[in-house]
């Protein structure tokens, strides 16, 4: 796919007003605009009227160092490349994208490192939107204040700088706290930058795990893939799922990482035995009957939510349990696609698979081969697992009102080759969704980008 790139150059102070934008003559004419006529320069939240000095011979804008340093553009050698979009009904020359990306916390003592170890994520992100014609900057909570229309934000220029800067075109919402994600400042910044300034604000929020499995329920659809469910909330319930299923799985509904997950297995001789995930080996306790059980949960139950899940006989390697994490995200047509799909497979004697829990990575192709799946489940894996992550990133988007344009989607096949959804995460982990393969850059960031360019409308 070929990108329009149009080059912003930026003159020396003193040399070019800063109400005057400097038009290649042969740009003039493609939009039909009259040199010496007003129009609205727009960059992100940015506004400014303008007048338009036609350039012969030249196919870029030129801009005087004041105008540049109001709209935040910074640039090490005098210029940068841009998309740029003309709209005649409004007067306005739009340039960018620019993108705004939400992160938890920065280390302004590191100039190096600014953001710790998603540094070079951030990195990566700044090369590609060089690539596709874009321009990024990287904000947290802390630096957002009383104007939603400018921010303090880190830009890449030959080296990281902190500096004022418009309201992106695009937020990338990439918080990893739901106390952070819900500070009063955050949420009036996102309801005040959409209102104002139309900014796209996606992966605008957590998802907890009940929530995506009541509001999936409603579809006729995608109730194949959904293990019986329930926020734990009455014994009822709780002895009815243990007593029905061999083993269930107790999950705190906010939880990530694998923590605080319980897997409850009923015994032959009516005992319960639960395991429990810790940072070492898990930690196995056993209990005389349901009533018991119960009631050891009573204290946990008081500060932490759980949903209550039907067990599953997942594939093994080696009697250790495999599921799948596939990366699903928008396109450059706001279409979902399937970026990667992984096996992982759980660690040791975890019963988890996640990374964190000690997990490995390995193809989707390597996992189904060594499972004693029939050859003709194990050949359509691959192609049953993204049908299935599509399905269920279309519901979710269906039915829970929010902008998102990425899920990390958790799924796992049974012994039977029956395909189950375990979870659904908005703020994706990129450990768990890195690639097999080294890459300058992911395909996951190259698609990231593309989605932004087409949410801000520079198609």
């Amino acid at each position: 796919m070929s990108i329009k790139k149009t080059t912003i150059q930026i003159i020396g102070s003193g040399i070019l007003q800063d109400d005057v934008l400097m038009v290649g003559e042969s740009l003039l004419r493609k939009w039909k605009i009259s040199a010496g006529h007003p129009v609205q320069l727009a960059f992100g939240s940015f506004r400014q009227e303008v007048t338009v000095i036609s350039v012969p011979r030249y196919s870029g804008l030129r801009v005087g160092s004041v105008l540049a340093r109001k709209m935040g553009l910074h640039a090490s050698h005098d210029s940068c490349n841009l998309r740029v979009t003309y709209s005649r009904g409004r007067r306005t020359l739009r340039v960018g994208p620019l993108i705004s990306v939400l992160v938890s916390r920065d280390y302004p003592e590191q100039p190096d490192k600014p953001f710790g170890s998603i540094t070079l994520f951030c990195r990566e992100l700044v090369g590609e939107c060089r690539r596709q014609g874009a321009y990024v900057y990287f904000f947290t909570p802390e630096h957002i204040g009383s104007q939603p229309g400018r921010v303090q934000g880190w830009v890449y220029d030959g080296g990281w700088k902190k500096t004022i800067m418009p309201a992106g075109d695009v937020v990338n919402n990439r918080l990893t706290s739901r106390k952070l994600e819900n500070r009063t400042s955050v949420q009036h910044f996102m309801k005040e930058v959409k209102s104002q300034y139309g900014t796209a604000f996606f992966n605008e929020k957590f998802l907890d795990k009940n929530e995506v499995f009541d509001a999936l329920k409603s579809n006729s659809s995608l109730r194949k893939y959904l293990p019986e469910s329930h926020l734990l909330q009455t014994f009822a319930v709780f002895k009815k799922m243990c007593n029905q299923y061999p083993s269930v799985f107790l999950k705190p509904v906010r939880g990530s990482l694998g923590k605080g997950i319980m897997r409850i297995n009923k015994q032959t001789d009516g005992t319960f035995s639960v395991l429990s995930t810790t940072a070492g080996t898990p930690r196995k306790q056993s209990y005389a009957n349901v009533d018991k059980l119960y009631k050891s949960l009573a204290g946990k139950m008081k500060s932490t939510r759980f949903q209550l899940q039907q067990g599953l006989t997942l594939i093994d390697h080696d009697k250790r349990p495999v599921d799948f994490r596939a990366l699903v995200q928008k396109n450059a047509s706001g279409t979902w696609t399937v970026t990667s799909i992984v096996a992982r497979i759980a660690g040791g004697s975890h019963f988890v698979s996640n990374l964190a829990r000690g997990g490995t990575l390995s193809t989707v192709k390597e996992a189904l081969a060594k499972t004693t799946l029939p050859a003709t489940v194990r050949s359509n894996g691959l192609t049953s697992l993204k049908t299935a992550a599509l399905d269920i990133a279309s519901g979710v988007e269906k039915a829970i009102p929010a902008h998102f344009a990425e899920f990390g989607i958790d799924l796992a096949i049974d012994s039977t080759g029956r395909i189950w959804l375990l979870e659904v995460n908005s703020k994706p982990s990129k450990n768990d969704n890195t690639p097999l393969n080294d890459q300058k850059t992911r395909p996951s960031v190259k698609k990231m980008i593309e989605y932004c360019c087409y949410s801000a409308g520079f198609k």
